[in-house]
C-alpha cells in the first residue's frame, strides 16, 4: 500500500465529532452543572387524569363499610346488643306533669317513673345511672324509638355468657363482689319487716334507687362483663325481654337444668332477667336468673332494660355458577 493510501485509511478509522448546532452547547454545559435547567415535560392535555390521580379517585370513590354494630352496642353473632344497661332520654320537646319544660335529648332522672306521654329514646352509656322503675311496655317504646328492639331472651343469654357456656359473664362460678348482686334487702332496710309486705308506692318509691351503695352507675363493676363486652348483665337491674311467657316457654326453663325457686306465672306476663342488686341466686344462677311472675305493666325500683338489634353485615359473597372446563379423557 502506498503512504497515500495509508494515511487516507487511518483517516477513516478516526471517529469524527458530530455537529452541534449553535447554542446547543451552552444548554449541555448547563445541565451538567445544573439538572433543573432540563426543558420541562409536556403537561398532560386538559381533561385527562394522571395513572396515579385515577387510582387516588377510584379509592375515594370506594364506598365506606358499615360498621356491624354502632359503638355503644357489642356484636353477638349476627345482632348487635346494648353494651350498658339502658337510660332515658327525651326523644322530642315535651312537658312534664307539672308544665315543666323538657329538652329534647335531655337524660330522664332515672330514680323517677317515666312521664306519662312522654316520648323516650333508650340510650346506652357507661358512668350513667340506668333507668329504673319502668315497665316492659315502656321499655319496648324506648328501644323502638331507638331504632333498636328488647333481646329475645335467648340473645340475651348469649350475650351474657359470652362465646363460651359459663353461667355468668366472667366465668362459670359466681364470685361475690364481682356484680352488683347480694347486698342488703333496700325495702326491709327503708320502710321495715312488714307481715302483709310492702305496698306498691314502697317498691316504687324513688329512695330505692338513690340509697348510695345499692344502685350503679353503668360499667362501675369493671369485672361484670362478658368477653362480647357486654356489661352489667348479672345484678344492678333486672332487664325485660321480649319474650312472653307461655308454656312453651316454661317448658324450655325446666329444661335448662338449673335449681330455680318456684314462682307463679300466666301466660302472657313479662319476662326480666339477670337479677338485682339485692338477689343472689334464687331463681337461678347467673345469665340465667329468669323472672315470669309479672304482667309487662309492672314496675318496680329493681326493673331496667337494654335494647337489641340486627348487625350489618355484609352481604355474602356471590357463588360461582360457572362449570369447571376439565380437559376430555384420551382415547
Amino acid at each position: 500500500m502506498g503512504a497515500a493510501s495509508a494515511a487516507a485509511a487511518s483517516a477513516a478509522l478516526v471517529p469524527t465529532a458530530p455537529v452541534v448546532p449553535a447554542g446547543a452547547e451552552v444548554i449541555q454545559a448547563s445541565v451538567m452543572t445544573n439538572p433543573a435547567a432540563l426543558p420541562a415535560a409536556p403537561s398532560a392535555p386538559a381533561g385527562t387524569a394522571s395513572p396515579e390521580g385515577t387510582a387516588g379517585a377510584l379509592a375515594s370513590a370506594a364506598p365506606e363499610i358499615a360498621p356491624p354494630c354502632p359503638a355503644d352496642m357489642s356484636l353477638v353473632g349476627t345482632f348487635c346488643v346494648d353494651r350498658w344497661e339502658a337510660h332515658l332520654v327525651v326523644a322530642e320537646a315535651s312537658t312534664n306533669g307539672e308544665g315543666v319544660p323538657l329538652a329534647a335529648g335531655s337524660i330522664h332522672p332515672h330514680a323517677q317513673r317515666p312521664e306519662a306521654g312522654v316520648k323516650y329514646e333508650a340510650r346506652s352509656a357507661p358512668g350513667v345511672f340506668p333507668q329504673a322503675f319502668i315497665s316492659r311496655v315502656e321499655a319496648k317504646a324506648a328501644c323502638v324509638t331507638a331504632g333498636k328492639r328488647l333481646c329475645a331472651r335467648r340473645e340475651w343469654l348469649r350475650a351474657c355468657r359470652g362465646k363460651g357456656t359459663q353461667r355468668y359473664p366472667y366465668g362459670n362460678r359466681g364470685q361475690r363482689g364481682t356484680c352488683a348482686t347480694g347486698k342488703p334487702h333496700l325495702l326491709s332496710a327503708l320502710f321495715g319487716e312488714k307481715k302483709r309486705g310492702w305496698t306498691y308506692e314502697e317498691f316504687n318509691s324513688p329512695r330505692l334507687a338513690l340509697e348510695p351503695g345499692f344502685l350503679a352507675k353503668a360499667g362501675e363493676y369493671e369485672g361484670c362483663v362478658s368477653d362480647l363486652g357486654v356489661h352489667d348483665m348479672v345484678g344492678n337491674l333486672h332487664e325485660w325481654v321480649g319474650d312472653m311467657v307461655d308454656q312453651e316457654l316454661m317448658d324450655r326453663l325446666d329444661g335448662e337444668e338449673v335449681e330455680r325457686r318456684k314462682q307463679p306465672w300466666r301466660e302472657g306476663n313479662g319476662v326480666f332477667m339477670g337479677g338485682f342488686f339485692s338477689t343472689t341466686s334464687e331463681l337461678g344462677p347467673g345469665c340465667y336468673y329468669t323472672t315470669v311472675a309479672h304482667e309487662p305493666g309492672y314496675h318496680d325500683y329493681s326493673t331496667g332494660f337494654r335494647c337489641c338489634d340486627d348487625a350489618t353485615l355484609p352481604p355474602p359473597p356471590a357463588k360461582d355458577t360457572r362449570k369447571a372446563r376439565g380437559k376430555k379423557p384420551a382415547g
